[in-house]
């Protein structure tokens, strides 16, 4: 039986695999038109599956396709990188290639007549800088002259924008030449979802198949990697359940050593001041990708463009991922919450949670304590996260010390966009939702409590609370704390003050 590949192209005889017959058209249509072009994408987002399902399209209306990968050359020699270009050309193309220089390797392509050649080069990133531009400059010989021999297409893949790589004055791939594979659809998700199921006969709960498509957004490796924990996990389940889902969203976040979210991390670390702003402040950030930190984040498949030109995150699996990673160490806080804590005064008669009574005391918890145990330092002493980090990051503190002792738990449900996290909070048979966040206008706070509404509504809870920390100075008198119903929601709104002076 095929299964859900997690590693390299897919193979359909056997993996689970989309064909997406639409974008091959669109790259043979490239091909037949003898443009060069680039495809360049984050790490497990289809790019090798694309191109392999393409070459064997290609292969089968004649086309003599060589595809090399060059991922670990930067420190090759030119030598062993030509050699390693003649094995390729002569095993793939099936002419025998033995050029000693880049130039004669070039003349031996260009003296080929009356077919049709392709060349792929995957990771074309990793190919040693010393020579990358004489390479270049050799493909771009031979595209102004390939009228007249049978190279009719070259394809350089990367996981890095490498058309501002290329691009010069005279580069054959400029940026209308680059050809973007976009993650699946929600249709697309669906259809691999179902390839198992008539497979198998092993059904995927609707709910689990929504909750993949969001927490991935429909990227093709994390698709595939919740995919494969599912059934892995569950042999000889004939439905995988909600809570199976759960347990795989819980190891990614806390277990897995998945290497895609391991740079994920390592790269967002690399601009966490940047990457904490996007996670609590509701600020609008301009999308300009000659900004380094954008321009790393996006080629990372870490944010994207918002509809409005903004930046946003684009995988909610990657924002939950960086949220847990900057969780600061607080130096023994949480049992000094737990310390305080009276765990009877927080039922009420008929035994339910009082969460106000919860957001109540940890506001005195605040008042007391400040925020300056949240801040976290470099090895320098250099405090490397923002404030509404520290802000965000004690009530969680105090919530999970709390949760701790009535064995409950929080579930981070982190939407597209910036700034809005709202935590579920699971006890027993009882749910709340909680979105915390930092004041920053009157527009934005009220537009927070619709919001709030709808994702409260959405999981079938008649009420939800809106902690919304605000600096001492703000004095409007519409900012209070209040009960109001939205679309039959009743949003309890609870402010946390706080004094920049004092408190940082």
């Amino acid at each position: 039986m095929r299964y859900f590949n997690t590693s390299g192209p897919n193979r359909p005889s056997e993996h689970y695999s989309l064909l997406r017959l639409d974008w091959i058209a669109k790259g043979k249509d490239l091909i037949q038109k003898e443009r060069y072009f680039t495809i360049w994408a984050p790490r497990q987002t289809g790019k090798s599956t694309y191109f392999m399902f393409l070459a064997d399209h290609l292969r089968l209306e004649g086309y003599k396709v060589c595809q090399i990968n060059f991922e670990d050359y930067k420190k090759e020699s030119k030598t062993d990188f030509i050699i390693d270009l003649n094995i390729a050309l002569s095993e793939q193309w099936g002419i025998p290639f033995e050029g000693e220089t880049l130039a004669s390797v070039f003349r031996q392509i260009q003296a080929i007549k009356d077919e049709k050649c392709v060349l792929i080069i995957d990771e074309v990133e990793g190919i040693n800088p010393k020579f990358f531009g004489q390479f270049l400059h050799a493909i771009r010989k031979v595209y102004h002259s390939r009228a007249n021999h049978s190279l009719k297409s070259v394809i350089l893949v990367g996981v890095s924008n490498i058309v501002g790589v290329i691009q010069d004055n005279a580069s054959p791939f400029n940026i209308a030449d680059n050809l973007s594979i976009p993650y699946f659809t929600d249709a697309e998700t669906l259809a691999l979802l179902n390839q198992h199921e008539q497979e198998s006969g092993q059904v995927f709960d609707p709910a689990v198949k929504q909750k993949i498509s969001e927490i991935t957004a429909n990227q093709p490796g994390l698709v595939n990697g919740f995919a494969a924990q599912l059934v892995s996990n569950c042999v000889g389940k004939p439905v995988i359940e909600y809570a199976d889902y759960l347990a795989v969203e819980k190891n990614y976040l806390k277990f897995s050593l998945d290497k895609n979210i391991a740079n994920i991390i390592s790269k967002g670390k690399r601009h966490q001041a940047f990457v904490e702003n996007l996670l609590f402040n509701e600020d609008k950030i301009d999308f300009q990708i000659y900004r380094e930190e954008i321009q790393e984040l996006f080629v990372n498949g870490i944010i994207m463009p918002d509809e409005d030109d903004y930046v946003t995150f684009r995988v909610p699996l990657y924002r939950k991922c960086l949220h847990a990673a900057f969780f600061p160490y607080t130096n023994g806080e949480s049992k000094r919450i737990g310390s305080t804590i009276n765990i009877d005064e927080y039922y009420t008669p008929n035994g339910g949670l009082n969460i106000d009574k919860v957001i109540e005391n940890y506001k005195k918890y605040a008042l007391r304590r400040k925020f300056r145990y949240f801040k976290e330092e470099d090895k320098h002493g250099k405090v490397v996260n923002l404030k509404e980090a520290t802000l965000v990051y004690s009530f969680e503190t105090y919530l999970n010390a709390f949760l701790s002792m009535v064995n409950g738990k929080t579930y981070l449900e982190a939407h597209t966009g910036v700034g809005r996290t709202d935590l579920i909070i699971s006890i027993g048979k009882e749910e709340f939702v909680v979105e915390a966040k930092v004041y920053s206008d009157i527009v934005k706070f009220r537009k927070g409590k619709i919001q709030l509404a709808q994702y409260a509504k959405s999981l079938s809870l008649s009420s939800a609370f809106y902690l919304v920390f605000v600096e001492s100075e703000v004095n409007n008198p519409t900012v209070l704390e209040e009960e109001q119903e939205y679309e039959g929601v009743l949003i309890k709104t609870h402010l946390v003050p706080y004094n920049l002076e004092l408190d940082f």
